[in-house]
């Protein structure tokens, strides 16, 4: 009995050091399971931009900060994202795309010495980017927004490209913000189907919204 006892004492043990072994060696990481500092699939660096999990890609002197919307995450712009960065850019994909978490991540970029940051934005990435914008007129670089769901007031004069499909039921605000934004380079485009946002880049016009945005980016960055 005595040694059946010290059998199962010296089993248990190893269970435990084998658990305490597992929690103590997870590290930091991001949603992804990737730890901060690390490459992922998207091809994007995970790690903290202003307090907020983010992708990151490109070391370019003109910065974007990419805010999805509620259906899709930071990796769903890797795509745009990269292509961005291989234009000049550091192109940061946030997690959290609240408005106050997006302008801390343009602001960090900007202490980086990155002085000018466009906003880009899809649904209600590009409703918080519109919040942000209009409290802080002055922050944005250029806003290139994806099927804004509603018009604000209080923008500032930075060049504004709003995209969105023409049978989409928010069709109507792409041109109605560009019409009332202030400044000389606002522009609104309405491509044919319903396609809401980042879903537009899964349709046969989505090579075309990218090389949109690649476009405007290169026109009002000076790249």
């Amino acid at each position: 009995m005595q040694t059946r006892s010290r059998t199962w004492f010296a089993l248990m043990l190893a269970v435990l050091v084998l658990v305490l072994g597992a929690c103590g060696s997870t590290g930091s990481t991001g949603d992804s399971g990737t730890a901060a500092g690390e490459a992922t699939e998207s091809g994007g660096t995970r790690g903290d931009v202003g307090g907020n999990d983010s992708l990151r890609w490109g070391d370019g002197d003109y910065g974007i900060v990419l805010a999805h919307g509620a259906a899709f995450d930071a990796a769903s712009w890797s795509t745009q994202a990269a292509a961005l960065a291989k234009q000049g850019a550091t192109v940061v994909a946030v997690e959290d795309i609240s408005a106050g978490a997006i302008g801390r991540t343009a602001k960090a970029l900007q202490d980086e010495g990155i002085e000018d940051v466009a906003l880009v934005g899809g649904s209600a990435g590009a409703d918080a980017i519109l919040e942000l914008a209009a409290d802080q007129p002055d922050l944005p670089a250029q806003l290139i927004l994806l099927s804004p769901n509603a018009v604000v007031d209080g923008l500032g004069t930075e060049p504004k490209l709003f995209i969105a499909s023409k049978d989409e039921p928010v069709a109507d605000v792409s041109p109605q913000l560009a019409a009332a934004g202030p400044g000389e380079d606002n522009e609104s485009v309405l491509l044919p189907g319903a396609a809401h946002a980042q879903n537009i880049f899964d349709t046969d016009r989505g090579d075309k919204v990218q090389q949109m945005i690649l476009d405007r980016v290169r026109e009002f960055s000076g790249a």
